[in-house]
C-alpha cells in the first residue's frame, strides 16, 4: 500500500505539470495565431486612407497579414463577446465603436517598431498589442518545462527507492522460504520473477489511480477554467488525448517498478544466488 501510494502520487503530479505544460503550450500557440497588433483608427477616417494605410504596412515586408474590421463588424464581434449579457447590449451602436485593423507579424519582436511608426499616421486613433501577453507566455512554458523535468525526475527516483524499500524488506522476510526453494531446485530467475512482476503490479496499479485522479480533477475544473480562459480553445479535453496520457503513465508505472524491483533484487543479489 505504501509503495503504491507513493508511486500513485509521483505520477499524479507528474500527470498534472504535464497538462500544465502541455495546455500553456496550445494557449500559446492560440495567441500567436491571433492579431498581435490591432489599431483603432478615428471616425474622419475614409476609406482610401485606410487602404493606403494598409499599402504602407505590407510594405514594411514585416507584416503576415491584415484584416480590415468596420464598424459594422466591430458591433457584431461585440455581440458575440456579450452574448450573455443583454445590459451591455442596450446602448450600442456602431457609431460609437471604432474601426480597427487587425495585424499579425511575422516576427513578435517587430510589433513595437510597427507600433511606433504607425503611431505618426494621422487617422490613427489608438492602437494595442499583445506582445508582452505572449512573451510571458513563451517564458511561462519554457520555465514549466524545466521545473516540471526536475520535479518529475525527483518523483520517480523517490518512487523507485519506494519500491525497492519495500521489496527488499519482503525479500529479508522471506529469507527462509527462498533458501528451502533454492534447496528444491529452484532457478534464480524462478525466485526473482514473481518479485519483478510484484513491482510490475505496484506501478500499474498507481498509473490508473493516478490517471483516474488526473481526469476526475480535470472534469471537476473544465467549468471554471472555460470560464477563466475566456475563449482559449482548451476545454474540452479530448478522451483520444487522456487515453493517450493513461498509455504513457502505464509505461512510466512499469518502468518504476521494474527498477525498483530490480535494484531490490540486485541489492539481495546474496540471498538469492
Amino acid at each position: 500500500m505504501a509503495a503504491v501510494l507513493v508511486i500513485s502520487l509521483s505520477l499524479f503530479l507528474i500527470a498534472v505539470f504535464f497538462f500544465l505544460g502541455v495546455g500553456s503550450q496550445s494557449a500559446l500557440k492560440y495567441f500567436e495565431t491571433r492579431p498581435q497588433l490591432i489599431i483603432y483608427l478615428k471616425d474622419e477616417a475614409k476609406l482610401q486612407d485606410i487602404e493606403m494605410l494598409q499599402a504602407k504596412i505590407q510594405a514594411t515586408g514585416k507584416v503576415k497579414e491584415i484584416n480590415y474590421v468596420s464598424k459594422e463588424d466591430a458591433l457584431k464581434l461585440y455581440k458575440e463577446l456579450f452574448k450573455d449579457k443583454p445590459l451591455l447590449l442596450e446602448m450600442v451602436t456602431a457609431n460609437i465603436l471604432p474601426a480597427s485593423l487587425e495585424i499579425s507579424p511575422h516576427e513578435l519582436s517587430s510589433v513595437k517598431d510597427l507600433a511606433e511608426e504607425l503611431k505618426k499616421e494621422s487617422i490613427v486613433e489608438d492602437f494595442d498589442y499583445e506582445e508582452d501577453v505572449v512573451s510571458s507566455l513563451t517564458e511561462f512554458v519554457s520555465a514549466l518545462r524545466k521545473i516540471g523535468l526536475g520535479i518529475a525526475v525527483f518523483l520517480l527516483i523517490i518512487s523507485v527507492l519506494t519500491v525497492l524499500v519495500v521489496l527488499g524488506m519482503k525479500i529479508s522476510q522471506r529469507k527462509t522460504e527462498i533458501e528451502i526453494l533454492k534447496l528444491l531446485g529452484a532457478s534464480s530467475s524462478y525466485i526473482r520473477l514473481p518479485l519483478y512482476l510484484e513491482g510490475i503490479f505496484y506501478g500499474l496499479t498507481s498509473a490508473f489511480i493516478s490517471w483516474g485522479l488526473s481526469y476526475l480533477a480535470i472534469l471537476y475544473s473544465t467549468p471554471f477554467l472555460i470560464n477563466f480562459l475566456n475563449g482559449v480553445p482548451l476545454f474540452p479535453v479530448p478522451v483520444i488525448f487522456m487515453l493517450e496520457v493513461l498509455g504513457g503513465l502505464i509505461v512510466l508505472g512499469t518502468i518504476v517498478g521494474f527498477l525498483g524491483s530490480y535494484f531490490a533484487v540486485l541489492r539481495s543479489a546474496r540471498t538469492m544466488r
